[in-house]
């Protein structure tokens, strides 16, 4: 069926971003593609409209529902390191990007401690179409715009806005998603540069994909997976290093902390070649 000829041409673009070593590249197939004009033009529409008395009424049901998601759709995963997160009010939090809706293990995590949880998302998503666009407007997004200017002073404002109450930052920092890809990436530093600037801690999570007995219904090539999140120790900022060093030693603990973490859930070490048994539960037609 399309759908699943659509996840094995994902797969393939995984592949062939492996074979070149460009572990952030993109693999999902029909994302909106903006110009530059066009990402300004849609993160400065929405910035406005959070202002709006529509967004604020709309948010809450958006959360609610979220939520409630979030409890439901997560009911068989399991959560593990719970006593590594940290009781300051304020953290961003880093996981690996392998799903659609990974945000909802996430956001069960944030329940665990009552927080309230943004997620920076990449300005295209703003132009998502139908439902799913709709609900990344309305949500508690934070969009990031690749734009110099935005990034270095625009962005950190809205951030120290958003961290001015209790809340968590989640961001993705392999930045694409790759779907069921059990191996960590290498991370950007976009989240340990605003953690250090604005001296808050990193949670620091991996989620272990398991592939159970039973196959999808609609993705015959597919078993159902489980997921395990795993909270790492908490990365806090060093008040004594300068904010390059802190960046570059928060950058490089995490990715140590989610190296080890595939190392030891799946019993091997982590390579940077490519295997069908990195896609968790996929088992293709010989």
């Amino acid at each position: 069926m399309i759908l699943g000829f659509h996840r094995r041409q994902v797969i393939a673009n995984i592949k062939r971003n492996v074979a070149k070593k460009q572990f952030n590249g993109k693999a999902e197939l029909h994302d909106p593609v903006l110009d530059q004009e066009q990402t300004n033009n849609i993160v400065n529409k929405y910035w406005k409209y959070t202002s709006s008395i529509g967004y604020r009424m709309i948010n809450p049901v958006i959360r609610g529902i979220f939520a409630a998601a979030s409890q439901i759709l997560t009911g068989r995963c399991q959560i593990e390191g719970l006593e590594n997160l940290p009781d300051t009010p304020m953290a961003f939090v880093t996981g690996n990007h392998y799903n659609q809706f990974d945000v909802l293990l996430m956001k069960k995590l944030a329940m665990k401690k009552n927080k309230r949880m943004f997620i920076v998302v990449e300005a295209s998503n703003l132009a998502m179409p139908h439902l799913i666009g709709w609900a990344v407007r309305n949500f508690d997004s934070l969009p990031i715009d690749k734009d110099m200017h935005y990034l270095s002073r625009v962005f950190p404002k809205k951030l120290k806005e958003t961290l001015k109450k209790p809340c968590w930052v989640l961001i993705y920092p392999e930045e694409e998603l790759w779907f069921n890809y059990r191996k960590p990436r290498p991370l950007k530093k976009g989240a340990y540069y605003y953690a250090a600037k604005l001296n808050q801690p990193i949670i620091s999570t991996f989620t272990e994909i398991r592939a159970t007995s039973r196959r999808e219904v609609f993705h015959r090539d597919f078993y159902k997976t489980r997921k395990i999140l795993h909270v790492l120790p908490t990365i806090y900022p060093n008040s004594d290093l300068k904010l390059s060093e802190n960046v570059n030693r928060m950058w490089r603990k995490d990715y140590e902390q989610k190296k080890a973490a595939y190392e030891k859930c799946y019993g091997k070490k982590l390579t940077d070649e490519f295997s069908y048994d990195d896609i968790a539960g996929y088992a293709p037609k010989k």
